[in-house]
């Protein structure tokens, strides 16, 4: 069964930074595509950052474009995010999310980390 652990939320001012790890167990890495999805209360759940396993591809959200960096450790089974320039409209939840290549959608989910930003 894989199970994904999101860790490193928390509480931190604007301007500041905080890194998010998600942790994989119960299968490898190996031909899957991992993301980072966030919510908002009263708001649906948005796509954040994501890092394709063909050729490491990354993509982001055009409001964490420049700010926020994703990557992956393949020998340790984790994802993570760097999120610098902390903004009070990134607070959210943050879920770590993974999928197969031939998935469309994103079969497994972490079950969130808050992260709140104060001004």
């Amino acid at each position: 069964q894989v199970q994904l652990v999101e860790s490193g939320g928390g509480l931190v001012q604007a301007g500041g930074s905080l890194r998010l790890a998600c942790g994989v167990s119960g299968r490898t890495f190996f031909n899957y595509d991992m993301a980072w999805f966030r919510q908002a209360p009263g708001k649906e759940r948005e796509f954040v950052a994501a890092h394709r396993w063909i050729g490491g591809r990354t993509s982001y959200a055009d409001s964490v474009k420049g700010r926020f960096t994703v990557s992956r450790a393949n020998a340790v089974n984790t994802m993570y995010l760097q999120m610098n320039s902390l903004k009070p409209e990134d607070t959210a939840v943050y879920y770590c999310a993974g999928k197969p290549l031939a998935s469309g959608d994103y079969l497994y989910w972490g079950q969130g980390t808050q992260v709140t930003v104060s001004s």
